[in-house]
């Protein structure tokens, strides 16, 4: 027993790393507004969402433990069609997700200390803070204390979280205002909200591949090398836990804003601030900079996971694409200017949309969703008996969700593309 405990603690991390990248903007912002905005009216959506999205995470974890290598690798494997397509769609999505995250961040961060009551732009300034202190942390601390600080950070949230939600569910809702109607899910600003819940509920699929990269760097960290049962163990922990919280998130929005005529702002630190204050509401006025220091955490953790995540697959679609020994995985000069060009990027995007936090954070999530099925096929492709020994296949169910997965992915992203194709040229032409 002590045996196997020690061996899951040596395996623990890649889950949590996994579970702090979909707690951020995902729950804190997403999940809160669907609860917000629509009461439980998307909580179905979110629940099917997290259980047809949950196999194409999974084979990320499986393909890293059963192969030795990344999802990246095995994209090379398919062909370089593949590997340069998800070269493409990196660079395509990964400056607007990071600024998300960011400008998300850089409010909680601004909420906390009350920047912008001292100074003018402050939101901007701790974004600019933001974006160097991930570049350093990163650059200077490696894996290992990306690992130990999102374990102490995501367990913070996590406490706090199930507090609130539980005294929520004591306190009951909030009394509703008497002329308050519930907006219509499926007209054209309720149809575009769902894809961009979806689209990052829990994370953006195409983000799959970074489970297999701190797979493979948790294995080098411990230089132990777990099962497949632990490897699954670790990730199953980290996407239950995150799903869960999915659950709190929309509860607190329903039960504390929905109906009230509360508008949740569309600045960065309006937001932080709201959302804090639904936790002060249930726990008490007294509990505001514990929460506050604790969002900001969680969302600081996240944002240094997504920039770890993003150079790392950057760095390894660059070695296996212009470098013949790419092999090995070592080169920590090809990080560093992935981290990089990863800042200057994100704060650019920041710079140019950062007054429309929402519409930032839709566009996001709406890119990433429309992307998840070719992502979630090739996936599903790479787990079969020709990438991976038997014993690493699916079992019958697993390959039975993964094709209602891609049904369900690939049928509202072709419905959301017909809904606005007209739109869309009218945009461009």
């Amino acid at each position: 027993m002590a045996t196997k405990i020690s061996n899951f603690l040596k395996t623990l991390g890649p889950g949590i790393l996994f579970a702090s990248t979909a707690i951020g903007v995902s729950h804190l912002v997403q999940s809160t507004r669907a609860g917000a905005e629509y009461g439980f009216d998307l909580l179905w959506l979110v629940l099917l969402t997290n259980l047809l999205k949950y196999p194409f995470f999974e084979y990320g974890s499986r393909y890293a433990n059963a192969t030795g290598t990344s999802l990246i690798d095995g994209y090379k494997r398919i062909g370089n069609w593949m590997l340069w397509l998800y070269f493409i769609i990196t660079i395509a999505s990964m400056f607007f997700v990071t600024a998300a995250v960011a400008a998300v961040t850089a409010g909680f961060l601004d909420n906390l200390f009350g920047i912008s009551s001292i100074i003018k732009n402050g939101t901007f300034i701790t974004t600019i803070v933001l974006f160097i202190s991930c570049f350093v942390v990163l650059v200077l601390g490696k894996y290992n204390a990306l690992d130990k600080l999102i374990k102490i950070i995501a367990s913070t949230l996590l406490v706090s979280t199930l507090l609130a939600f539980t005294l929520t569910l004591f306190k009951g809702p909030a009394e509703q205002i008497s002329d308050f109607q519930t907006p219509e899910i499926w007209s054209t600003v309720g149809i575009g909200f769902m894809i961009a819940l979806m689209g990052w509920m829990p994370t953006a699929v195409d983000l799959s591949t970074w489970n297999s990269l701190w797979t493979i760097e948790r294995i080098k960290e411990t230089e132990y090398k777990p099962s497949l049962k632990e490897t699954l163990l670790d990730f199953n922990f980290g996407y239950i836990t995150s799903a869960l919280l999915s659950i709190c998130f929309i509860s607190m929005g329903a039960y504390l804003v929905f109906g009230t005529g509360k508008i949740m702002p569309d600045n960065s630190a309006g937001f932080a601030n709201e959302v804090v204050n639904l936790y002060t509401v249930t726990i008490g006025n007294w509990s505001y900079l514990i929460i506050a220091a604790a969002a900001f955490s969680i969302m600081f953790g996240t944002s240094i996971a997504v920039f770890d995540g993003y150079a790392r697959s950057l760095k390894r679609t660059t070695e296996l694409l212009f470098f013949r020994n790419n092999k090995k995985s070592d080169n920590r000069n090809i990080y560093i200017i992935s981290l990089l060009i990863l800042t200057v990027g994100g704060f650019i995007i920041i710079w140019k949309f950062g007054s429309s936090l929402l519409f930032l954070i839709d566009l996001a999530m709406t890119i990433s969703f429309l992307i998840a099925p070719l992502i979630a096929i090739i996936n599903f492709r790479l787990v079969s008996k020709k990438y991976v020994a038997k014993a690493a296949i699916p079992p019958a169910w697993m390959k039975f969700l993964s094709w209602l997965g891609i049904v369900f992915l690939t049928g509202f992203s072709i419905f959301y593309i017909n809904l606005n194709f007209t739109q869309w040229l009218e945009a461009i032409f």
